[in-house]
């Protein structure tokens, strides 16, 4: 019977050993007090209020080491445990060291039993990484926040849902939407008052827009064109990118980003049609008619292009040297809207230069036809021309070459055999005697 007793006085003695060990090698301080004395402090504690030894510590009354905005809810918290083996619920509060600094911690008070008596047990864990981390990431979420905002590009985050998270003052500013967040967040893109284009100006379901995609199936999608219609008549075309916020996470929102192209484009294709038409009349110039005309020939289908006209206005360089180079452009102007007027949406008219046109006819034609629309013509350049004053009659000579399937040609032999067409069409006192002459080609007459 004392044997056991012994056992058992030693069994107690080597756990209260273990326990103290733990107490004192824990990271989180450890705090007894008792009547609002401080009776037990380990290491940790001695570390967190920067004392020298645990001497600085005990004995000393509990309150000079709280920060007093977090006395009154500590003893708010005590004050419910009653019975030894109550905890109080998780609580932060601020404690005040000795060299005066102040740490944000997180306590637990316990009542138990201490040398016969009853006293509070506090595991105090320190919070100044987590409060230097949380405060790092503010900033980061902040700068972040600052920086998106300050951006010329549109950014939106769009839930799994399809709704606006958030959007920045430039998403705002490039959809035509009123410049409050609130007008945004929580809609759909369907909800929003714009219309989805895809990169050929047509309707773009919003369940075939990039992010939808992005959203199905986590896959980033880069440099995508698409447009939108405004409720102000507006349409802007934008250049966009979409991946998932949080890759990782199945959950994740998707965040698109835009950029307004709208001048761009329109620049882009100013240049084109520059590059592509005659600055005087806006008719097509010698490049569009030759690549147009290389297209016809290459196909290996029915011909789009029947006939090529060329024609030539007589006696324009007197225009040009008795009424001045103005009037004459005013002539070419006015040539040039004629020859609209007279042929079909499908039939290309183009200027080689100075006063010479060039006109790709669409379809099949028959040798009747051609005749019938050279008159017809030939007729309309007749009329008069008033221009600053002066009547001015203009004559055109024209010459035509037919394409077949299986042509052979190239696109400058086929100008070439039509400008022959044209000089013998023209009267001989226009004829210019640099023009080649020969006999007349294949699929070729003049009129």
């Amino acid at each position: 019977m004392g044997e056991h007793k012994a056992d058992g006085a030693v069994e107690a003695e080597q756990l209260a050993q273990r326990y103290q060990s733990l107490v004192e090698h824990t990271p989180d301080g450890i705090c007894v007090h008792e009547r609002g004395t401080v009776v037990y402090v380990n290491r940790a504690m001695v570390r967190m209020l920067a004392a020298g030894s645990i001497h600085d510590v005990i004995g000393k009354p509990l309150t000079q080491f709280v920060h007093p905005h977090s006395v009154l809810g500590m003893i708010e918290r005590i004050s419910t445990l009653t019975n030894s083996g109550d905890a109080s619920a998780r609580a932060e509060m601020t404690l005040i060291r000795l060299d005066g600094g102040t740490v944000p911690v997180e306590t637990v008070s316990v009542l138990t039993a201490w040398h016969n008596h009853l006293a509070y047990q506090v595991v105090v864990h320190d919070l100044t990484a987590q409060r230097a981390a949380e405060d790092a990431q503010r900033r980061a979420e902040q700068y972040f926040a600052m920086v998106v905002s300050q951006l010329e590009e549109g950014v939106v985050v769009i839930d799994r849902h399809g709704r606006i998270e958030s959007a920045n003052p430039a998403a705002r500013r490039i959809f035509g939407t009123d410049e409050r967040a609130g007008d945004l967040i929580g809609a759909t893109i369907d909800e929003l008052p714009l219309l989805l284009l895809d990169a050929n100006a047509q309707p773009l379901p919003t369940t075939r827009h990039p992010i939808a995609r992005t959203l199905a199936t986590g896959e980033t999608i880069a440099g995508y064109i698409f447009g939108v219609d405004r409720h102000d008549g507006q349409r802007r075309w934008l250049s966009g990118s979409s991946r998932l916020l949080n890759p990782g996470d199945p959950a994740s929102p998707a965040v698109s980003s835009f950029a307004d192209i709208t001048d761009f484009r329109a620049s882009r294709r100013q240049l084109e049609y520059q590059a592509t038409h005659d600055s005087l009349t806006g008719l097509a110039n010698r490049s569009l008619i030759l690549s147009q005309l290389a297209g016809a020939l290459a196909t290996s289908e029915t011909l789009p292009v029947s006939t090529v006209l060329f024609i030539d206005l007589d006696g324009f360089k007197a225009i040009n040297d008795t009424l001045g180079h103005a009037i004459g452009d005013t002539v070419l102007q006015i040539v040039a809207q004629r020859l609209q007027r007279a042929l079909r949406g499908d039939d290309l008219v183009g200027r080689l230069g100075g006063d010479e046109f060039l006109v790709l006819l669409s379809g099949p034609a028959r040798r009747v036809d051609i005749d019938t629309l050279v008159a017809r013509l030939r007729s309309s350049m007749a009329e008069p021309i008033i221009a600053r004053g002066h009547r001015i009659e203009v004559n055109a000579s024209i010459g035509a070459t037919e394409l077949s399937p299986g042509d052979h040609r190239t696109p400058e032999a086929v100008l070439h055999d039509a400008d022959l067409a044209m000089y013998r069409a023209k009267p001989a006192g226009h004829r210019d005697s640099g023009t080649p002459l020969g006999r007349r080609p294949n699929n070729t007459h003049a009129s």
